[in-house]
């Protein structure tokens, strides 16, 4: 007998709270659930993976999952937990978001599950289309103000310095419908979010039950933070995203496997499929032998290949061993400029690289402050080209020390690189 979704959420830190305490009971039986994400980007943040991961557990227990992108609602901007309005986007930067979120979507959920494929929507295809006039009367009409002025979220806003918008205030219907709609159309009844959502979600259920007389249930999602109190998938106040164009393979591998000893094993089980069991025994390893780190090795690498396939985690893996020295035999230009994103760099003519002393590149290139610096390195045997160690100062440059013609890469010591890129000029 397959084991209830809810018993699931519970054991792997993903649930938080529900609309009715009856959820567990209603599904023990194939449903219908959905979830919404936000097309304020145009790639999904690793804090979203925490929805996808419920959704997936969903679907792993014969329930069709529903994702919602908000085409219509990212027209507007979800006022839940910002101090401020944000910037609207135009109605094409939103489209353009929303085919983005469709694509990182699509790499987690199963189309071809046999009996509960996934489905992905856009609630611009029925919002986009709804007359104002026909909003209010159809929709607006069925909410009370003193509700709406109740929710924290709102309250929270009146009380600052910035105040709400009636734009903002509105979102809440506009998701209370996509509720309505998917019940109407999918017999969806079921909606998860962050614990955020909260009156979002409440407002769908209450929705359909005065047009519908049906009860809809809600559940939400613990908003999960590091144990020093960040928001999860903020990495020194910058995003990390889960598209490769906006934060590479090695970057994202980074992110996981540089988390704490006292919050691995909880991101173990909220970001894996792994068992628990098998979480255990590196919760133990943990312990033993925190220099190792397995279990943030385990993490990175199952979230990196859930996010990026084998390809990305191998390419995740191969940075990582170049930027502890190992070798960048087989690396092309382009994914050593990726790997060295983040180094110093200095661009420099051919003519000046190509047969020039390596002492002399390491000076004009910024790495040393002087080529007499540069000697001096070279004799303590502290510097490196394309990792490997200079022999001696009369060393130069050979064109074939250029990685596809364009690249460099200069080291002094263990951990201090600089990538020099050719010109032609």
């Amino acid at each position: 007998m397959m084991q209830n979704v809810m018993e699931i959420l519970r054991e792997r830190g993903l649930f938080e709270d529900c609309t009715r305490p009856d959820v567990e009971q209603v599904l023990a039986e194939p449903g219908v659930v959905y979830a919404g994400f936000d097309p304020s980007s145009d790639s999904l943040q690793a804090g979203n993976f925490v929805t996808i991961m419920a959704l997936a557990h969903f679907q792993r227990c014969g329930h069709k999952v529903i994702a919602l992108a908000g085409g219509a609602t990212g027209m507007i901007g979800d006022p839940s937990g910002k101090s401020s309005e944000r910037t609207l986007l135009t109605r094409e930067q939103v489209a353009a978001n929303a085919e983005c979120i469709r694509e990182n979507l699509s790499r987690f959920l199963d189309f071809d599950h046999p009996t509960a494929p996934a489905v992905i929507v856009n609630n611009n295809d029925w919002l986009g289309g709804f007359g104002f006039l026909d909003f209010l009367r159809d929709v607006g009409k069925h909410f009370r103000m003193g509700a709406m002025l109740g929710r924290e979220s709102v309250r929270a806003r009146l009380a600052s310095e910035s105040g709400m918008s009636f734009t903002e205030f509105s979102y809440a219907l506009l998701q209370a419908y996509d509720f309505l709609h998917l019940f109407d159309t999918a017999g969806c009844r079921f909606q998860i979010g962050g614990s955020d959502q909260w009156g979002n979600i409440t407002a769908g259920i209450d929705l359909v039950r005065k047009l519908r007389g049906e009860e809809v249930y809600g559940i939400t999602i613990p908003l999960v933070c590091d144990s020093a109190g960040q928001k999860f998938g903020k990495s020194e106040g910058n995003a990390v995203y889960l598209d490769q164009r906006k934060t590479s393979p090695y970057d994202f591998y980074q992110f996981f496997f540089r988390t704490t000893d006292a919050d691995a094993t909880r991101f173990l089980k909220i970001f894996t499929f792994l068992p628990l069991a098998t979480i255990a025994e590196l919760e133990t390893a943990l312990h033993e032998a925190p220099e190792r780190r397995e279990a943030q090795k385990q993490l990175a690498e199952d979230v990196t290949r859930a996010v990026h396939g084998e390809a990305g985690l191998r390419s995740a893996l191969r940075a990582s061993e170049v930027l502890f020295g190992g070798s960048i035999e087989g690396l092309g230009a382009s994914e050593l400029a990726g790997i060295f994103v983040d180094v110093p760099s200095a661009e420099l003519p051919r003519s000046t690289v190509t047969g020039a002393p390596v002492i002399d590149l390491a000076a004009a290139a910024g790495l040393c402050q002087s080529k007499g610096a540069a000697r001096r390195l070279v004799q303590s045997g502290g510097l490196y080209l394309n990792n490997q160690r200079v022999a001696g100062i009369e060393s130069v440059v050979q064109a074939a020390d250029l990685v596809d013609g364009q690249v460099a890469v200069l080291r002094s010591g263990k951990k201090t690189f600089h990538l020099v890129r050719v010109s032609e000029q």
